[in-house]
């Protein structure tokens, strides 16, 4: 009986339409012994515009397989996001991943998401639609990514 449960929140998973957003591909060289070995790296954010979103990495020898394995690994990696009414977030909430810092801050309804690099495709994957977001330290993606997640899990409801 625990197994039906599972199966149908996995399947409720798998119904939802899940948006996929490549972030970055990036071309890894190794030097090896007879000479140069090419690589890809992805980071691919998925989520499903209702609070469930999610960062992946994944490397691979071509594209297609990097994106893949990202996007599976970040269906492992979500978050739930708290939204209020107006499509923002509660409160303010500072997250730090690395060098990296991110201040989120709610906004007023109809203001949109004012918000940049992998910070603004996050919140628009995860759903929030009135926000202003401000990077902080590092320029890195990746690290930012990681830094508003860090900053959504801190976020608080009343419940």
């Amino acid at each position: 009986m625990v197994q039906e449960k599972n199966t149908n929140r996995n399947n409720n998973r798998a119904n939802t339409n899940w948006v996929r957003k490549v972030v970055k591909v990036r071309r890894i060289t190794k030097v090896v012994k007879g000479g140069k070995k090419l690589r890809f790296g992805a980071l691919v954010i998925i989520g499903n515009e209702k609070g469930l979103v999610g960062v992946g990495v994944g490397k691979a020898d071509d594209v297609v397989e990097a994106v893949k394995k990202a996007a599976n690994d970040g269906r492992r990696n979500l978050i739930m996001v708290p939204l209020t009414k107006t499509f923002s977030i509660p409160h303010v909430s500072t997250g730090q991943f690395g060098a990296s810092n991110v201040l989120l801050k709610p906004a007023s309804a109809g203001s949109g998401v004012i918000a940049g690099g992998s910070v603004r495709t996050l919140l628009e994957a995860a759903g929030v639609q009135n926000i202003m977001a401000k990077q902080l330290g590092s320029n890195n993606l990746l690290n930012n990514a990681r830094a508003t997640v860090c900053a959504l899990q801190a976020l608080k409801t009343l419940k």
